[in-house]
């Protein structure tokens, strides 16, 4: 399989994608936007497309982020979608495919970083791409906005802070609000980012201080999320 990143910043790293990528064998490309990587001229070479977070929002103009085009971005993922490619969008990336799919994004009740259950729906739990995490998933998240939701699209899985964590938007194409692809090393590069900005957000009962999200464990979390992407690329290949 041929998977395509988005990469918005060099801090908001694919992390445990990559990992699933190598052990299955299949073959990752790069748009690393933030060094002003193009992104791909066709879709004929895309299998799946995973879109990473950001800082950015949907409603970012070029004047704001020059390096980011969220209209092409939105372009690309909706013809994607269009043609029946697998489509994932994690934070920022979740909020493109809503936008993408005529969605807006919306701020969310809480801002969440840290280490937080998600709680599956009703139609989380009867989605076999998710039958495999039970009825709570401990995930990551570093968030502040969550992705809108077209007439179609069914929520996977809510937190306390945040009522859209995971969401359906097709049968090949999820958001993330939440980050399963969380590492230590993604994490640390989260931390360098925003270390200060962390410490001004202390008060917040759903953000977690840099000593407490470097004991965390990710690797459950990513082994849940590794499954999920068999499943869906297993849904990709039978169409």
């Amino acid at each position: 399989m041929k998977v395509h990143f988005i990469v918005h910043e060099a801090f908001e790293a694919p992390g445990a994608y990559e990992t699933w990528v190598r052990e299955r064998g299949h073959q990752a490309t790069y748009s690393r936007v933030h060094a002003h990587e193009p992104l791909p001229g066709s879709i004929a070479d895309i299998d799946l497309l995973v879109v990473m977070g950001g800082p950015q929002s949907p409603s970012t103009t070029r004047e704001e982020c020059p390096h980011f085009d969220a209209a092409a971005e939105q372009a690309l993922i909706a013809a994607c979608a269009a043609a029946d490619k697998a489509v994932v969008g994690v934070c920022l990336g979740a909020q493109l495919i809503g936008a993408a799919l005529g969605a807006r994004h919306a701020h969310s009740p809480e801002k969440e970083i840290g280490k937080f259950p998600i709680v599956l729906t009703a139609d989380g739990k009867v989605n076999d791409k998710f039958k495999h995490v039970g009825d709570v998933l401990e995930s990551g998240h570093w968030h502040s906005d969550m992705p809108g939701l077209t007439d179609s699209a069914k929520v996977i899985a809510y937190s306390q802070g945040c009522p859209r964590q995971i969401i359906e938007y097709g049968n090949l194409v999820y958001g993330f609000q939440c980050h399963m692809e969380f590492t230590p090393e993604v994490v640390e590069l989260l931390i360098a980012a925003a270390e200060t900005e962390l410490a001004t957000l202390a008060s917040h009962r759903f953000v977690q201080q840099p000593a407490t999200l470097r004991v965390h464990d990710w690797q459950a979390m990513n082994g849940q999320l590794f499954v999920f992407l068999d499943r869906l690329m297993q849904a990709y290949a039978a169409q």
